[in-house]
């Protein structure tokens, strides 16, 4: 089984992740399918990398099964 499976699924099928900076945040990932953006996280101070990437995959699996999209960057 992959770690990350909603992000594993989402990439293999189409949809995108970028990871890094955007615009004035040092640190963030941006998910979306073919239709909308998924998710959009800022890494908080400390947090691991490992701990970030399995936010964003609950934060993914939020926003497809549960239609509750988070985005941290634009409020």
């Amino acid at each position: 089984m992959t770690r990350w499976k909603h992000i594993d699924a989402l990439v293999t099928g189409g949809g995108d992740v970028t990871l890094g900076r955007i615009g004035p945040v040092r640190c963030a990932a941006v998910a979306a399918d073919e239709d909308q953006q998924l998710a959009a996280l800022v890494r908080k101070r400390r947090e691991s990398l490992e701990d970030f990437l399995s936010r964003l995959d609950t934060a993914i699996e939020d926003a497809q099964e549960h239609d509750q999209f988070i985005d941290e960057i634009n409020g």
